[in-house]
């Protein structure tokens, strides 16, 4: 990332969209255009958790209004990412799919844990100096992220299923608000918030912030009628429930500082920042202007902390269950050096987004992770492993990559099945298969776990589904278990579809 590039970052959020243009100078954003939509993508999803068709094009057209004000921008300088409802949409892979034609430009879907990573980023980047540790609530239309931090850092995150979306659909649907309704959603969201409470109390912090739609639109309707000065306390939060409730329902409900778009999930906001509050007992908190938009492009301009974030996650993973790390470099550095020989062919997909994916990236860690499972049991060590990873928070991992990830290190070994990619959608297992034959082969070049360097003398060629591997002479013949392996890998992954050839 140089001074002067341009680069642009979509919030796919459970109720609203967001798009943010910025050009890098010296290392901060000058904020070139902003876009903002309430798509209510939440609202449209059932209670068997798929997307209706009318919430998709709703998200879609929005997209496609996005995509025109991206059309000049090269592939690899807009970052997009989808979060809660899209996590947990049944159908949220074929919104995906028409979602990345619509804009012009992949999307990632990261987790809760991830979610809350690059929030904190980008408060911390947009907000005052603290001496101390930062508290930042973000509520979104399905989830509500906690995190506390010093600096830059998060030092504790969490993604609660507490949303201004999903606390009106699932309390205020035909909007009613009465005594009886409100105290049932806030028992609710209190019960969600148990959980935390305690920690987060014990560990303090000297400031806390409110980022995102919810915090800004109640400290506006706060201030606008003289309940507070800009910022949220609990009385200022109280009288905005006095309010609501004498409004009785969202037809009668008329604020200063309420506007229409936010009027219809705003008591549902109120009910989850209330019962934060409650819960932590925060006395004030400040509005910020930075959210998941800005923390997905600070996060870019230190791209190499990204690298660092995810090392780190790697790092943790493999000192948790003692995995021998020295041997997961020497095969991570194999299949570097066989996917280098072979990305060319095998590199891209059928969609052209796939040549923006870091297949790479997922390669190196998943041969670094590759024996997680073994401090579980070494009987059938790749199963355990696959879980492990499936289900670990990963910071610095999109959804997309967790998933290529564990699906790499259940089919590392043993035979080669078609379930161990079922976690991942049908127009990525072709890339991800091709993937893991390249460490298939990485791990078996390393069976005896010594510590030469990758065997420069082999040479890997791809073509189709068809793999050939050449030797150095008399190499094959110095490593009689080498051939053995190799003779039995052509029947496991023969099962695949694929065909290795060597000499």
């Amino acid at each position: 990332m140089q001074d002067g590039d341009v680069i642009a970052s979509v919030d796919l959020g459970s109720n609203s969209f967001h798009m943010l243009v910025a050009r890098v100078e010296a290392g901060q954003l000058q904020v070139i255009d902003r876009m903002k939509e309430m798509v209510r993508l939440a609202g449209g999803l059932d209670e068997n958790g798929y997307l209706s068709s009318a919430a998709i094009e709703r998200g879609l057209d929005c997209l496609r209004r996005f995509g025109q004000r991206l059309a000049g921008m090269r592939r690899g300088r807009v970052r997009i990412v989808g979060t809660n409802t899209l996590r947990a949409a049944k159908n949220g892979s074929t919104f995906i799919r028409r979602a990345q034609h619509a804009i012009g430009h992949p999307i990632e879907i990261i987790g809760g844990r991830e979610e809350a990573r690059l929030v904190y980023l980008g408060v911390a980047h947009s907000d005052v100096p603290v001496d101390g540790r930062r508290l930042v609530i973000d509520i979104g239309g399905g989830s509500t992220e906690l995190i506390i931090g010093e600096g830059f850092d998060p030092v504790r995150m969490e993604s609660v299923p507490l949303g201004c979306v999903r606390l009106t659909n699932d309390h205020f649907h035909d909007g009613k608000y009465d005594k009886t309704r409100m105290l049932k959603a806030e028992r609710r969201a209190e019960l969600e918030l148990m959980s935390y409470q305690r920690a987060y109390r014990k560990m303090g912090w000297a400031r806390a912030v409110g980022s995102s739609g919810t915090a800004r639109s109640l400290a506006t309707v706060a201030e606008a009628n003289g309940w507070d000065d800009g910022s949220l306390t609990i009385s200022g939060l109280d009288a905005i429930r006095r309010a609501v409730l004498k409004a009785g329902s969202l037809d009668k409900l008329s604020l200063d500082g309420l506007s229409d778009d936010r009027k219809p999930v705003f008591v549902g906001g109120l009910v989850a920042m209330r019962a934060i509050f409650e819960a932590l007992g925060i006395e004030r908190m400040a509005i910020s202007d930075g959210a998941l938009r800005e923390g997905l492009i600070y996060d870019w301009i230190e791209r190499e902390s990204f690298d660092d974030v995810r090392d780190l996650t790697v790092g943790r993973l493999q000192r948790m269950f003692n995995v021998d790390a020295g041997h997961a470099t020497r095969v991570a550095d194999t299949a570097a050096y066989l996917w280098r020989q072979v990305e060319a062919d095998w590199g891209a997909g059928d969609d052209d987004t796939a040549e923006s994916l870091p297949l790479g990236v997922w390669l190196d860690v998943a041969a670094r992770l590759h024996e997680v499972g073994l401090a579980i049991s070494h009987s059938g060590y790749h199963h355990h492993g696959a879980y492990v990873l499936e289900n670990a928070d990963m910071p610095g991992l999109t959804r997309l990559a967790q998933a290529a990830v564990s699906s790499l290190v259940h089919a590392h070994r043993r035979k080669f099945k078609a379930a161990r990619f079922d976690p991942l959608d049908e127009e990525m297992k072709p890339l991800v298969q091709r993937l893991a034959v390249i460490l298939r082969l990485a791990v078996l070049f390393h069976r005896d776990r010594g510590h030469g360097a990758a065997p420069e003398a082999i040479t890997l060629r791809a073509q189709g589904k068809r793999l050939e591997l050449s030797f150095a002479e008399g190499w094959l013949e110095a490593h009689p278990l080498t051939v053995a392996d190799l003779e039995r890998e052509q029947g496991y992954i023969a099962n695949g579809g694929f065909e290795l050839a060597f000499d």
